[in-house]
């Protein structure tokens, strides 16, 4: 049976509540393994200071991302990418416990806030825009892509200027990004929110989002951050 439009805004509603939810379960996932790990000094001697083990976890991690770039449209069933997406919020917590050690709490909270009110502006605005972001999407995408060509390089450099225009120019793609990716989910939609498909295009949105968030949070923390003495 066809589905009305006030039925169609419901269940699209519906589907970016699950979105966010989930979205906001990995960031909870991520934070409370970080603090974890950031409280244990074996575990950040195991996670933090052995190389092997911190690229090890990090090469999972891409690996990861890159299966969830297929993820919708391949056989896996919504549990498994549930599954996937989980793991890659715990593994990402690892590699994260070290802004706990190298930045006051006070200002990982200044910075979380701050990140959580523009995430929150520009994830409205890509909702409720009427217009097509996705220019603005690819001009951030490949922004990106430059930003990782120069952080790479710079780690033969360790030029500081480098540092912060990339620094501040990951602020503004990621603002960017957050808006684009959120109507990009939007149109994810297809009018069965409780199908297998739509649970699965629920969790690869919310990956997406993780990803803007937390890489926003990073670039926020690098600018505003108080570096413990």
């Amino acid at each position: 049976m066809e589905l009305n439009v006030p039925q169609v805004v419901t269940e699209e509603r519906s589907f970016l509540t699950q979105v966010f939810a989930w979205m906001g379960l990995g960031l909870a996932v991520t934070g409370g393994v970080a603090a974890f790990v950031a409280s244990d000094p074996a575990l950040v001697q195991i996670f933090q200071v052995n190389r092997v083990v911190f690229y090890g976890i990090a090469i999972v991690e891409f690996i990861l991302v890159f299966k969830f770039s297929g993820i919708v449209a391949s056989t896996t069933s919504a549990a498994m990418a549930t599954v996937m997406f989980l793991t890659f919020a715990t593994l990402n917590g690892l590699t994260l416990a070290c802004i706990f050690l190298l930045y006051t709490q006070s200002s990982i909270a200044t910075a979380f806030i701050a990140t959580a009110g523009t995430f929150g502006i520009m994830s409205l605005y890509g909702y409720i825009s009427k217009t097509d972001l996705t220019k603005m999407g690819n001009l951030c995408f490949m922004g990106l892509i430059g930003i990782i060509i120069a952080s790479v390089a710079n780690m033969w450099f360790h030029n500081p200027t480098i540092m912060w225009i990339t620094t501040y120019a990951s602020v503004f793609i990621f603002v960017g990004l957050t808006a684009y990716d959120t109507q990009k989910i939007k149109g994810m939609f297809h009018g069965e929110a409780h199908s297998e498909e739509e649970g699965k295009a629920a969790i690869s949105g919310a990956l997406m989002l993780y990803l803007d968030f937390v890489n926003l949070f990073l670039s926020v923390l690098r600018v505003m951050g108080r570096r413990r003495n």
